[in-house]
């Protein structure tokens, strides 16, 4: 009596959820403010003006940026706004905020077109391991949208998963 390989996992009706792949492939870009700056710590409205104007905003083309100031410097509110100004219409994603920042809004606008229906009494894996950065706050996102659905919901990879949530 000769069996072949049974392959429990494939058979298993797990349904895997890669969040690698709701991340934006653009490439992300950072506006230091701190460059427009006279001495490092001063912003002068007309020299921030002039760099507003004569800034190559076209290399921020289908970019996602985020501005931000490395500087211990108090910078008005308004020139954060006509930065963004300038990036409307020209990046695909902007925001105030660091790197991380960046990648948790672009997470969270993908995570935000699952219709958590889909998955309703299935047994859901969030893969775990990647290429990619996922930040917690991703991770965080998808237990929110699944967890009232889902059978089961477990991190990891469908062969070694850690159980974060199981219906009663």
């Amino acid at each position: 009596m000769e069996e072949g390989i049974l392959n429990r996992v494939a058979n298993s009706g797990i349904v895997t959820l890669n969040l690698e792949h709701y991340l934006h492939p653009g490439k992300r870009v950072g506006i230091d403010v701190k460059d427009t700056l006279f001495m490092g710590l001063i912003l002068k409205e007309k020299d921030f003006r002039d760099w507003i104007k004569n800034h190559d905003w076209e290399q921020y083309r289908n970019t996602n940026v985020y501005i931000y100031c490395s500087a211990d410097a108090i910078v008005p509110s308004w020139a954060y706004m006509l930065t963004a100004g300038k990036l409307t219409g020209i990046a695909n994603f902007f925001l105030f905020g660091n790197a991380e920042a960046l990648d948790t809004a672009l997470f969270m606008q993908a995570l935000s077109t699952i219709n958590p229906a889909e998955y309703a009494d299935k047994r859901v894996v969030i893969k775990g391991c990647g290429d990619q950065y996922v930040t917690p706050a991703a991770y965080v996102e998808v237990t929110r949208l699944l967890q009232p659905y889902v059978k089961s919901l477990m991190f990891g990879e469908p062969c070694s998963t850690v159980p974060v949530f199981k219906k009663a």
